[in-house]
């Protein structure tokens, strides 16, 4: 029996017209996006409070909670070079209620520590790329240097004094270092801390000549004039020190060392969440007050898409994986 004869000639017309509009939008037989998020968020963070990526996520948080209409919580998981908090986030469900943020040792453990529970491109998906932080070449301030030009002239003259202050195995100050050494030829004996506030008295002290430290971390010593900003690490000149000039800019061609990160989610987290994520948190980073904000403490801001973040860990792998290798460290 032929369905439409059976059907008087309104509900024939209705019947087509539908059958016609299922035919011309096969999106609609498809499911529908789930409805995220209808609970609380979570954001690992590997470090303690109070740090860079701690101050971001907290920051960053608190808008975002309020974009997505649900609670967003910071939950800090220190320890061992940030790996700790790092493992957390691999292992965890993939399903967009547990979002982490890293930073510049997310790129350089692989090459320092064996039997990683987690692999920096592979355990995760990229959300976002949302700072970087400049590091600055800080000089005990009673040396004759003003200039990085002073400061390898100085190094190089006094080798046996040549001390510098790092934040430890791995940290973002030892490779900066590295690469200071190799790109200036100098020799030095690197002094390892545990983070800045244990760095900075001997520094401040004159028991070590120079510690290449995050912006944040060293910008009120700068200010004050207890230390002194001799370059920064980046490519470009930070915008909380402006009148500090670039390595780059004082013949070390091609110098940077900055640390950076972003928000990564668990691997296998469903695209559509991850772009959600994404756009949301790149509107919180162009909001005035987050970025002045987040640059009084000096960070950088920056963002764009999943790609530009993957683009941009891919790229530090190579680099800092070179560093390593030349610079002799092995793996533990």
């Amino acid at each position: 029996m032929n369905v439409f004869k059976a059907l008087n000639p309104v509900l024939q017309l209705s019947a087509l017209g539908l059958a016609l509009v299922g035919l011309a939008s096969p999106a609609c037989a498809q499911t529908p996006a789930p409805n995220y998020p209808t609970r609380a968020l979570k954001i690992i963070v590997p470090a303690p409070p109070g740090g860079a990526i701690d101050t971001l996520a907290r920051v960053v948080g608190d808008k975002l909670a309020v974009a997505l209409g649900q609670p967003v919580i910071v939950d800090n998981r220190p320890g061992a070079s940030n790996n700790l908090g790092t493992d957390a986030l691999a292992k965890a469900a993939p399903d967009g209620y547990t979002i982490g943020i890293v930073g510049g040792s997310h790129n350089i453990n692989k090459f320092l520590y064996k039997g990683l529970g987690w692999d920096p491109e592979k355990s995760f998906e990229p959300i976002v790329y949302t700072h970087e932080i400049p590091l600055v070449f800080a000089v005990y301030p009673k040396l004759p240097v003003k200039t990085l030009p002073d400061l390898v002239a100085w190094m190089k003259a006094h080798p046996e004094q040549a001390k510098v202050a790092t934040s430890g195995r791995g940290s973002a100050q030892e490779m900066a270092a590295e690469m200071f050494r190799m790109a200036s030829g100098v020799s030095m004996l690197l002094v390892p801390y545990k983070g800045s506030a244990a760095a900075h008295p001997d520094l401040l002290a004159g028991r070590t000549a120079l510690y290449i430290d995050t912006l944040s971390a060293v910008q009120a010593h700068v200010k004050a004039g207890t230390l002194n900003a001799v370059a920064v690490s980046t490519l470009k000149r930070a915008s909380a020190l402006p009148d500090v000039p670039t390595a780059d800019e004082q013949g070390l061609k091609g110098y940077e060392a900055n640390t950076n990160g972003g928000f990564l989610a668990p691997a296998g987290t469903p695209k559509a969440i991850v772009a959600r994520l994404n756009s949301e948190i790149n509107t919180v980073l162009k909001l005035p007050e987050v970025r002045a904000k987040l640059e009084s403490v000096g960070i950088e801001v920056k963002g764009g898409t999943p790609q530009d973040y993957a683009n941009l860990i891919r790229a530090d792998l190579v680099k800092w994986g070179k560093v390593v290798k030349e610079a002799g460290i092995q793996p533990e």
